[in-house]
């Protein structure tokens, strides 16, 4: 989730300093985000025209406010429909191993599978209150995924049999970085 959207959508709610946007982003998601983060995120929202500062509270912290172009960006963001893409790391490991000769795919994917069983059968913690929504909704959607990746790990199974481990390619690319020279 982005972190930069996140932040937008709850100064959208009101004021805010850093480490009660920290606060507010871990209470919302139950997913935690570094506070020096959450300043660097500021910053460049200030940079891009989407928050500015709106003075100070009563203990000299900083308060940040969204501006009318960070309250549609974040009308926009929230409209938008999310697809689960870019790099899945586990894929990647995976599809490489099997490239690998020498490298154990069964016991990867063994790993693998009882790394998501442990996850599955871990306690959600036990939230009450308006948080316990947002807990439940991430929850269910964390426990969706790993019953999704037993399901793809068993496909992976199937398709790794037929792989066929090799080596480097003899076709070497035309680019590459020089030699560095002694000196």
């Amino acid at each position: 989730m982005s972190v930069r959207q996140s932040l937008l959508a709850i100064l959208d709610r009101g004021a805010c300093y850093g480490s009660q946007l920290r606060a507010e982003y871990q209470r919302r998601t139950g997913a935690s985000v570094n506070v020096g983060q959450v300043y660097t995120t500021l910053e460049r929202l200030e940079r891009d025209g989407l928050v500015v500062g709106r003075g100070v509270d009563d203990e000299g912290r900083v308060l940040w406010g969204v501006t009318d172009a960070g309250r549609a960006e974040t009308r926009a963001w929230m409209t938008s429909p999310l697809l689960a893409e870019g790099r899945d790391e586990v894929a990647l490991k995976i599809a490489l191993a099997v490239t690998l000769p020498g490298a154990d795919v069964p016991a990867i994917l063994a790993a693998q599978r009882e790394a998501a069983r442990q996850a599955l059968a871990a306690p959600v913690g036990g939230v009450e209150g308006a948080d316990a929504v947002s807990t439940a909704i991430v929850a269910a959607a964390r426990r969706a995924r790993l019953e999704a990746d037993l399901r793809w790990l068993d496909e992976v199974e199937r398709v790794a049999r037929d792989a066929v481990a090799f080596g480097l390619s003899a076709e070497r690319p035309r680019r590459g970085r020089p030699a560095r020279t002694a000196g």
